[in-house]
């Protein structure tokens, strides 16, 4: 089987689209439709559906998509093991939710650049779903995400133990107690982010629900409108202290039950330690560990 073959498929598999594959890979839209063609008939099975939005996964696609990933990153993995010198170098790509990158992790990041010039580091932020997905599917060495994290194809470490806090505009009430959310607009990052499930979870068995969501794709635009009073939001108050020691938020706290999440790293079970994340998870646990 035709390893150049397999990263075509897998990159229309994730697409979608073989117009949005070709542009992608720099190549003809009709020469990757001859790949895709080659390798079906190589297996003897169709492996996507055509329609006018563009391509599907068959069933039989579904599971090569399973095994080529895997096959792709053993071959990587030969690579960079093969390659591999006593000094950590070559690529690393680490997830993170955007809270932990912006608070947690640049002393680790800057120092872990100084140490080993020769990484290419690549940093991908996004909610914790989406990182789990991006772990899973080879396409992070690990992620700092919020846990518990349950998958049987996954490690995870903690990384550090959190204080959630509701977060509001400094001429807003003292909340005492949940009924003072009622009516109340939340501000919050897309779906799949820990923070809002938690806050979802916390209204919903206080009986608040439904409430009015406003989503937000960036950390800076909630603090920045629950600065001006446009809503309440929910964060670890690592990441809000600042904030409220220059008077630009007020926190409030939450009952034990929901006042705590752990974030973790994780990544595959089976996922190689190259020099690189070796270096990284070391320099993790001391600039962590000093903080």
């Amino acid at each position: 089987m035709d390893i150049h073959l397999l990263e075509i498929f897998i990159q229309a598999a994730h697409e979608g689209s073989i117009s949005k594959t070709a542009k992608k890979l720099n190549y003809a839209q009709s020469n990757v439709t001859h790949k895709i063609q080659q390798l079906e008939a190589d297996l003897q099975t169709a492996l996507f559906y055509r329609h006018k939005k563009g391509i599907t996964l068959t069933p039989s696609g579904q599971v090569l998509v399973t095994y080529a990933e895997k096959i792709l990153n053993t071959m990587n993995e030969a690579r960079a093991a093969v390659g591999s010198r006593s000094s950590p170098s070559g690529p690393l790509t680490i997830g993170s939710m955007e809270t932990t990158a912006a608070v947690r992790l640049p002393s680790v990041f800057t120092q872990y650049h100084l140490k080993y010039p020769n990484v290419d580091f690549s940093l991908v932020t996004g909610p914790t779903e989406k990182l789990l997905q991006g772990v899973l599917h080879y396409e992070l060495h690990g992620a700092f995400v919020s846990g518990p994290i349950e998958h049987p194809d996954l490690t995870k470490d903690k990384v550090i133990e959190e204080t959630l806090v509701l977060v509001t505009s400094p001429k807003h009430p003292l909340i005492q107690s949940s009924h003072d959310l009622q009516n109340r607009t939340m501000l919050v990052f897309p779906k799949g982010c820990s923070y809002r499930a938690k806050l979802s979870t916390f209204l919903q068995e206080e009986g608040l629900l439904p409430v009015k969501l406003m989503e937000f794709g960036t950390l800076e635009t909630i603090i920045a409108c629950v600065s001006a009073g446009l809503g309440i939001t929910l964060l670890p108050y690592s990441i809000i202290a600042d904030y409220e020691s220059r008077g630009k938020v007020t926190c409030h706290s939450l009952p034990d039950k929901y006042s705590s999440v752990t974030t973790m790293f994780v990544k595959r079970k089976d996922t190689l330690i190259t020099p690189a994340l070796s270096a990284f998870l070391e320099e993790t646990k001391h600039s962590l560990n000093a903080g």
